[in-house]
């Protein structure tokens, strides 16, 4: 899990809670005219800064790696996580590689599908709220070590405040609750900002969008909720490594959205995080029995595939298709990149 990791983790998460079961199946709201406009930097004021970024002016981003077999290519943006909240981003090249093509292919993704109706879905959410709390009442204190508990107040203390809620959340979704509310405090966003633009420029450009999307059924969500709240969850792990992500990771985060919006791919490249908590995390939820009744095994493989296939599928039919893929999966040795010269692709970086 040490690649797309928040992705990944979320579908666990999701796939656990049936949280996307609310909005799984329910198409969002096609934009009125004149909104859902891409803004660029000059239509948009806000986009001058990068909060708590220390680059200033007009950023290029990451040049585009390039896949080719025969006369066919594909042009692939790398994304990075978290990113300025804020973001002057020239997008020139992009835009001229996206407008030539004939697909965009976005990064993997996972859903939920079920037969139940919308509104039985909006009658699940009392019980998914419920599901984020411990069995039996109990509390933080009483599942993590002492030592990891003075450390949770004092970060809690520093980026959530005195919210009581949080206490009777399980440690895995309190280290998310705080590690989100972190990452924002530190100008930072979770938000996929890149794969939006770039989608809302293929829309302008009319260019088809293609989601490579693993799908996973779920025939009973309510039993399904109703057992995971009975689950116990080995999650002090993700709950330790999460605190030590906080505590030491959050500058070399800024580091590296510096050197995403200074499209510095080297030092991308040694800047990958190292040890991070999403492993620990992803295993609580997928060593369950629960977990292998509800089908989530081997989710990095799964997805894995669906983006290759999809890959292989645009590269053939397409003259160009412009993609969007982690810079992690783009700089790992054992990456979807990889994946693709293995099997006799050209790869040029940037």
């Amino acid at each position: 899990m040490t690649r797309r990791p928040l992705a990944m983790f979320a579908a666990c998460l999701l796939a656990f809670t049936c949280a996307s079961l609310v909005l799984a199946q329910t198409p969002p709201p096609e934009p009125a005219d004149g909104e859902g406009e891409l803004k660029t930097t000059a239509d948009d004021p806000s986009l001058q800064s990068l909060d708590a970024i220390v680059v200033s002016g007009r950023q290029p981003g990451p040049g585009l790696w390039k896949v080719t077999r025969g006369v066919n290519v594909m042009w692939i943006l790398g994304t990075q996580s978290p990113l300025p909240k804020r973001m002057d981003w020239d997008t020139a090249q992009v835009e001229r590689r996206l407008s030539e093509s004939q697909e965009l292919l976005l990064s993997p993704s996972v859903s939920l599908d079920s037969d139940v109706g919308f509104f039985r879905r909006l009658l699940l959410l009392p019980s998914l709220l419920k599901a984020r709390k411990n069995p039996e009442e109990k509390t933080l204190s009483d599942l993590v070590p002492p030592a990891q508990y003075a450390r949770w107040q004092v970060l809690k203390q520093r980026y959530i405040g005195s919210d009581r809620g949080v206490e009777e959340m399980r440690p895995l979704f309190a280290a998310m609750e705080l590690y989100g509310k972190a990452i924002d405090r530190s100008g930072l966003t979770l938000d996929n900002v890149v794969a939006e633009t770039v989608t809302k420029l293929a829309r302008r450009h009319e260019v088809k969008t293609t989601n490579p999307k693993l799908t996973i059924k779920v025939e009973d969500p309510k039993a399904l909720i109703k057992e995971f709240q009975r689950t116990t969850l080995d999650d002090t792990a993700c709950f330790e490594r999460t605190l030590a992500r906080i505590e030491g990771d959050l500058g070399l985060m800024r580091t590296r959205a510096n050197a995403w919006a200074e499209g510095d791919v080297e030092s991308l490249r040694g800047l990958q995080a190292r040890n991070t908590q999403w492993s620990a995390c992803r295993d609580a939820l997928t060593n369950t029995a629960l977990a292998r009744k509800a089908g989530i095994t081997d989710m990095e493989g799964r997805v894995r595939k669906t983006w290759l296939d999809a890959a292989e599928a645009a590269l053939a039919r397409n003259r160009s298709t412009f993609a969007v893929l982690s810079t992690a999966e783009l700089l790992s040795p054992d990456g979807y990149l990889a994946a693709l010269a293995a099997k006799g692709y050209m790869i040029e970086e940037p």
